[in-house]
């Protein structure tokens, strides 16, 4: 019997390639914050995404967790 639903990997890369589209949608100057967005939305996408039953949840939290490792590294 196979998956009816997509796992959460599955769905955190559909949330990465929705915001990938909006990304272009928007101003050309702002378009690199929105990649960068999808960059940091998939960095986590190999493994660390099973403890998650929610995808766009599991998508904020690897993009929080990175914004603060990304400040810390700058000293703030």
């Amino acid at each position: 019997m196979g998956r009816s639903s997509e796992s959460v990997r599955q769905g955190v890369k559909s949330i990465a390639g929705r915001w990938s589209r909006s990304s272009q949608t928007l101003k050309k100057e702002d378009q690199k914050y929105g990649e960068k967005l999808v960059r940091l939305a998939i960095m986590h996408s190999c493994g660390s995404f099973i403890g998650w039953d929610d995808s766009l949840e599991a998508v904020i939290f690897s993009v929080l967790a990175e914004m603060i490792k990304q400040q810390e590294n700058q000293g703030y």
